[in-house]
């Protein structure tokens, strides 16, 4: 089945050209099936590139998906039109007392600071917390996964030496995980962070599963079973050329940035990048999904009961 997203949203474009599967409102209604609803909170500044990322791999899944975009109410972004923020996202306040199947904390570049000194923090917490009566299931990502983790569980993060940047390889530590069916022993992953969550700091009572890690890079995944979430710390979503852009838009703006490790070949940034880590991108997405659809009430009100 398609995903449903809004008609004139510029994923939709880019996501057809690409032959993926989408529909309109009128053929999802008419359809006799329940669509798995999914939130995402997307705190990225490039609105669009974000959106395609995420919705490239949920409307890959053979299930019939309905994507609904969020923001906060406590920050306006800066980089996207406000007539975009009105035209396809819906304010957390307003839609506070729906459902969700699944919904998905973005990163966010706001990892240089503490957690308390982000404008929307207080907001962000009391979603936290909404996740857990409202939603059946959560994604979070990058800085979202390290803000999730400590509000949940008070674990801190650690500024890197360095940024961790590059193609690293991971080891899956849970071939029985449902997140991790079909998953090699060793698979890539993009990683791009300042930041690190570490082993050390989980306590050892919440419960805590490392699904996936690296010995150059710490932990990359996190199942959280008894808030029903998963701390994903790197970005299998990231495209081809994600990599590339972060790495000539920090040149361009001066800071000291290294070549990402592993990613143009023979280490040379005129040659194109090639997608090692896209199939393990659309196993988490698609296990996730499944995991849900096959453990979500069919009564939305039953949901997070």
């Amino acid at each position: 089945m398609p995903i449903l997203i809004p008609e004139n949203l510029p994923a939709r474009r880019i996501l057809e050209s690409e032959g993926l599967s989408l529909m309109t409102e009128d053929v999802a209604r008419r359809q006799d099936i329940r669509p798995l609803k999914i939130g995402m909170l997307n705190l990225m500044p490039d609105k669009v590139t974000t959106e395609t990322q995420f919705a490239r791999l949920i409307g890959a899944t053979p299930l019939q998906v309905e994507l609904v975009l969020i923001k906060v109410d406590s920050y306006e972004p800066r980089n996207t039109p406000s007539d975009y923020m009105l035209s396809f996202y819906k304010s957390w306040q307003k839609i506070s007392d729906e459902k969700f199947d699944g919904f998905i904390v973005t990163g966010a570049p706001v990892e240089d600071r503490e957690f308390e000194r982000v404008a929307y923090w207080d907001e962000l917490r009391r979603i936290f917390d909404w996740t857990q009566t409202n939603v059946h299931s959560t994604l979070h990502i990058c800085w979202g996964a390290q803000a999730a983790l400590h509000h949940f569980h008070s674990v801190p993060k650690h500024k890197l030496p360095k940024k961790a940047f590059g193609i690293f390889h991971h080891r899956s530590l849970n071939q029985t995980s449902p997140y991790l069916r079909g998953f090699s022993d060793r698979f890539s992953v993009p990683v791009s962070r300042r930041t690190e969550v570490r082993s050390s700091d989980l306590p050892a009572s919440a419960g805590l599963e490392v699904l996936a890690e690296s010995d150059e890079t710490g932990l990359c995944l996190i199942n959280d079973a008894s808030r029903r979430s998963l701390y994903m710390f790197n970005h299998l979503e990231y495209d081809t050329f994600s990599l590339d852009r972060e790495f000539r838009r920090d040149k361009d703006e001066g800071q000291q940035i290294e070549l990402p490790k592993n990613y143009y070949p023979s280490d040379d940034p005129a040659k194109p990048p090639e997608n090692c880590w896209r199939s393990h991108a659309h196993l988490l997405f698609g296990n996730w999904i499944n995991e849900i659809y096959q453990t979500t009430p069919f009564d939305t009100a039953k949901i997070a009961m």
